[in-house]
C-alpha cells in the first residue's frame, strides 16, 4: 500500500490537514480510514509511578504487536487511534514504523494523561495554560519534537480520581484551547464515576464544541443516566473497556453495557457512540491468552447483532463516527 511521507505535508503549513484525518504517515482523505478502534495503545508503561507495584505495561515488542495488529487488519480493521502520551511512552517513530509494516492507518494522541503520570519536564504546574496549549498545537501543526510526525487527536486527557485536580484542570483547559486552535477532537480518560461531566464543564467553559469531545471509559460506570447525560450535551460516549477481564465488572458487566447501548440507540443517539478495547497490558494480547485487538469483531459485535442492533447502526458506530471525529474541523 502506498503511504504518504510524514515529511510531505509539513512544508505546506499548519492548515494542510483541515478536512482530512492526520495519521502518523501524513494526512488522508476521511473515506480511507475504514473501521477504526478509537481508543487503543500499542505500547505503554504505567508501573514506574512511585508506590505502584502492579507492573502495568504493554511492552514494545515489535514482532508480537505487529502480529496482533495484523489480526485486526485481517478481520477488516483499517485504523487504530493510539493514545499513549508523553510520560507513559509515546514514541512517534514507533507508531510510524507500525503503520508502514501493518498497512493500518495510525492516529497519534497529544497532551498529558493524568496527574500521577505527568512527566516532570512538562512543567504542568509552572507554565501557563496557554503555554501548555502551545505544546499540543505544535504537535498537531509541526510535529512532535524533531520527528515532524503530527498528532491527529488531543488525548487521552484524564483524571486520576472522580474529580479534577488543580493540575488536571489546567491540562483540560489547555487541551480545550489547543482543540479550538487546531480543529482536533478531544478524547478523555474518566473512570468509575461521573467525572466525565466535570470534564465537559471545563471544555464548555473554554468554548469547545462538545460534539468534538469523546468521554472515555464510560463502561467503567455502567449508569444509563450518566451515559445519557453525556450524549444529551452533544458529546460522544465511548465504551472502550470491552473485552477486559481485570475486574469482576469487566468480566461480567457487558450485558448491562449492551442494554445501555441499545437504549441509547432507541433514543436516537447512534451518532454519539464509540466502541474500543483499550489494549494496554501484555495480558490482553492474543499471544498471552487475551483478546487482542479483535474482541469487537469476535465477540462484542455479534452480541449487539443478537440484541437487535442493525448493520447500519454498527457501521455508523465503528466507521462513520470515528471518521467524523478524526476529520479535522
Amino acid at each position: 500500500m502506498s503511504r504518504p511521507s510524514p515529511a510531505g505535508p509539513l512544508a505546506a503549513g499548519p492548515d494542510t490537514a483541515r478536512g482530512q484525518i492526520q495519521t502518523v504517515l501524513g494526512p488522508i482523505e476521511p473515506g480511507r480510514l475504514g473501521w477504526a478502534l478509537p481508543h487503543e495503545h500499542t505500547a505503554i508503561a504505567l508501573w514506574h509511578i512511585p508506590n505502584r507495584w502492579d507492573y502495568w505495561e504493554l511492552r514494545r515488542d515489535e514482532p508480537v504487536i505487529v502480529e496482533e495488529l495484523a489480526a485486526f487488519r485481517s478481520a477488516g480493521g483499517g485504523a487504530i487511534v493510539d493514545l499513549t502520551l508523553d510520560g507513559v511512552g509515546r514514541d512517534p517513530a514507533w507508531l510510524a514504523g507500525l503503520a508502514r509494516t501493518t498497512g493500518l492507518h495510525i492516529v497519534m494522541g497529544s497532551g498529558w494523561y493524568r496527574g500521577a503520570h505527568y512527566p516532570p519536564e512538562a512543567l504542568v504546574d509552572r507554565r501557563s495554560v496557554d503555554a501548555l496549549a502551545d505544546v499540543m498545537v505544535r504537535d498537531a501543526t509541526v510535529g512532535v519534537a524533531e520527528t515532524r510526525i503530527r498528532s491527529g487527536i488531543i488525548g487521552e486527557i484524564g483524571t486520576d480520581k472522580p474529580w479534577l485536580s488543580a493540575q488536571e484542570e489546567r491540562v483540560h483547559r489547555a487541551a480545550a484551547r489547543a482543540a479550538r486552535r487546531t480543529g482536533l477532537a478531544i478524547t478523555t480518560h474518566a473512570v468509575q464515576s461521573t467525572v466525565g461531566l466535570d470534564q465537559l464543564d471545563v471544555f464548555e467553559a473554554e468554548g469547545v464544541d462538545l460534539s468534538r469531545v469523546v468521554i472515555g471509559h464510560a463502561d467503567s460506570n455502567p449508569s444509563l443516566d450518566y451515559h445519557l447525560a453525556i450524549v444529551e450535551r452533544g458529546a460522544t460516549v465511548e465504551f472502550d473497556f470491552l473485552g477486559m477481564s481485570f475486574t469482576p465488572l469487566e468480566r461480567h458487566g457487558e450485558a448491562r453495557i449492551v442494554d445501555n447501548l441499545r437504549e441509547l440507540l432507541d433514543r436516537g443517539h447512534v451518532e454519539r457512540i464509540l466502541l474500543s478495547q483499550d489494549v494496554c497490558h501484555d495480558s490482553q494480547l492474543r499471544r498471552y491468552g487475551g483478546n487482542g485487538y479483535t474482541y469487537l469483531v469476535d465477540a462484542f459485535l455479534p452480541r449487539l447483532r443478537a440484541a437487535g442492533v442493525s448493520e447500519d447502526e454498527i457501521r455508523t458506530i465503528t466507521i462513520d463516527n470515528p471518521r467524523r471525529l478524526l476529520t479535522i474541523a
